[in-house]
This record gives structure tokens, C-alpha cells and sequence, in this order.
């Protein structure tokens, strides 16, 4: 990675205002137009105003099924993404609980009534929601088939895998809570954002090779991304090729070995930050058999981003990717 940044100083320039925004606390001086750059990265940034509801709507969920959406005074997301774009959207006064990767400031005294898609159905209908937001891979099946009992409009909407799927979630969840004009306003917003920080990556003939990893140190997990993990579109709106995608690694998440590292070859290394944390930080990342030899490993290139934000695809992923490009051009390193 030395050659790429020998090679990117001049490009450097273009990006030295970009902020950590998701990386673990580290954050630089932010300017640019309209990109949206926070000091704080773990907030949510609702919309100026107060929308107000326009119900009943009558609305086509995910899962091929109408719902007819009477009322959102009280409002379960059942992921932290979703979690994220109704109080984005200005309502998260709504919202009466939360998925445990709800991890933005403003979600931190909600309960918690999912824990990476264990949905305690009892838990849900004691707080007598109005409106469950839900992902396809929401579950227990029976846990939402029990929700769905109760009487409780359940909206499905189709999963985050990449910069195509932010609008369509946005226009999801703001027709369900019958506030589309909001979900407009955001939208825009957020597509200007995002275009704001791809203006400013570096353009390189040789992009650098970023694999990406899920660490669980505490349970043993050490896992490198492939096609499908969610990281691709990132990786590439940042400058970059997914180097376990690119290296014939067809499965979502795939164990890691020497010879798969040895492969894929990464410049760089992208991780979230607390599975960073568990196996002890860039020291203890290096430690992992095979990592020491890539070009990511020699150089210490690690790429960390906030948990919650990484592959949420939303309002906030301008901010996730002006960190990643900030952290991968700039040697800011975790």
C-alpha cells in the first residue's frame, strides 16, 4: 500500500477535507457543499421540519402483500437501518423500540425488542405499536407470524445490498408513515450528498483492492466477504475493487484462510469497529494467520467503520463513505 499512496499524493488534495464520520470516533475538519459532515457520528440527521402524516395509506409490502397503514403514532423497527430512516424522516418521536444495531444517539434510550433478527414478538406487542417495519429476513417466522395476529400492520421492505437500494427503502418506509413528501426531500438529500463525496475520490488506473472482513474474536468468527456480503457497492463507490468478490469468492462470507488472503491481495482491509475491537485492534488483526502477508497487513491499511452504519445503506451512507475514502486515500488508519 506505500506504492498506492506514493502514488495518490497528488489526488490526496481532493479529499483532505473529507471526515471520519464511522470510524470509531475519529473525525477531521469537514467542508464541501452539502455533503452533510458531522462531528458527531453516531447521530442521525432528520430532515428540517415536522412532517405530518397523511393516513390511511394503502401500501405494497416486500413480502407481495397490500397493507393498509391506519395509524403510526407508535411505530417498531425491526432493524437499525429501518430504525434509522423513520427518525431521519422527522419522526422518530414514533418510534417506541428498537433492533439492538439501532446504535445512533438518538435510539439509545428506546428498548430493545430484536437482537440481530431474534424478534421477541411479546416484547413487540406489549408496547402496542401502530405500524412493524420489517426486513425479508425479519424473523423468527413464527415470532411475525404472531404480530401479524395481533392485527398489527406488518411492512416488509427488500434489504440493503448496495447504493441502488437507498432510494427505494427511503420511498418505502415514507409512504408506509404517509409522509412521501418527506421521503422525496430525503431522498434528494441524500443523493446529493453521496454524488458530493464521489466528486471528490481519486481516480488511479490501478484502484486499490479492498477485502472486506467480519471479526468475532470473542466467538472465533473470522470471516472475508464475497460476492454478496453488502460491501461490494461501497468498496466500488469509493475507488476501489472488492478484492474477495473479485478473487472468485462466490459466497456472501467465506472463512478465512492463508489462501484465500493470499488471493485476494488486499491494499486494504475494511472491518467494523467493534469486531476490530474483539480481536484486539490492528494489533491483533495482524496476528490472524495469512493477514500479516497481504499488502493490507504489511502496510497496517484497516479501514474501520461504525457497526450500525456500514452497510446500512441510508441517509447516512454519504458519511460512511466519505470515512472509507478518508481512511483509504489518506492513511488515516484506525
Amino acid at each position: 500500500m506505500r506504492r498506492l499512496r506514493t502514488r495518490l499524493t497528488g489526488a490526496l488534495l481532493a479529499v483532505l477535507a473529507l471526515t471520519t464520520a464511522g470510524c470509531g470516533g475519529a473525525s477531521h475538519a469537514g467542508a464541501g457543499a452539502d455533503t452533510g459532515a458531522k462531528a458527531d457520528a453516531n447521530r442521525v440527521e432528520p430532515l428540517a421540519g415536522k412532517p405530518d402524516p397523511d393516513l390511511p395509506v394503502t401500501v405494497r409490502s416486500a413480502d407481495g402483500g397490500k397493507l393498509t397503514v391506519g395509524k403510526a403514532d407508535r411505530v417498531v423497527p425491526l432493524s437499525g437501518s429501518l430504525g434509522e430512516l423513520v427518525f431521519t424522516l422527522g419522526l422518530g418521536d414514533r418510534v417506541v423500540a428498537r433492533d439492538i444495531t439501532a446504535t445512533f444517539a438518538q435510539a439509545a434510550k428506546l428498548p430493545v425488542v430484536t437482537r440481530g433478527h431474534d424478534v421477541s414478538a411479546e416484547s413487540v406487542l406489549s408496547l402496542r405499536p401502530d405500524l412493524v417495519l420489517a426486513e425479508t429476513t425479519t424473523g423468527p417466522a413464527e415470532a411475525m407470524d404472531q404480530i401479524r395476529a395481533a392485527g398489527i400492520p406488518v411492512l416488509v421492505v427488500a434489504p440493503a445490498r448496495g447504493l441502488d437500494d437507498v432510494d427505494p427503502r427511503i420511498e418505502a418506509v415514507a409512504a408506509a408513515l404517509g409522509v412521501p413528501a418527506a421521503g422525496r426531500a430525503l431522498t434528494d438529500r441524500t443523493e446529493r450528498r453521496i454524488a458530493a463525496v464521489r466528486k471528490g475520490v481519486p481516480r488511479e488506473e490501478e484502484k486499490p483492492r479492498v477485502a472486506f472482513l467480519y471479526l468475532r474474536g470473542s466467538a472465533s468468527v473470522y470471516l472475508i466477504g464475497g460476492k454478496g456480503s453488502g460491501a461490494t457497492s461501497l468498496i466500488e463507490a469509493a475507488g476501489g475493487v472488492d478484492a474477495g468478490a473479485e478473487s472468485g469468492l462466490a459466497k456472501d462470507f467465506t472463512t478465512i484462510t492463508s489462501e484465500a488472503l493470499v488471493k485476494a491481495a488486499p491494499d486494504a482491509i475494511l472491518v467494523m469497529s467493534k469486531g476490530l475491537e474483539s480481536v484486539g485492534g490492528v494489533d491483533g488483526l495482524v496476528k490472524i494467520p495469512g493477514i500479516a502477508q497481504t499488502p493490507a497487513g504489511a502496510d497496517r491499511r484497516i479501514v474501520s467503520i461504525e457497526d450500525g452504519a456500514l452497510l446500512s445503506y441510508g441517509p447516512r451512507t454519504d458519511q460512511v463513505l466519505k470515512s472509507v475514502v478518508a481512511q483509504l486515500y489518506e492513511g488515516d488508519a484506525a
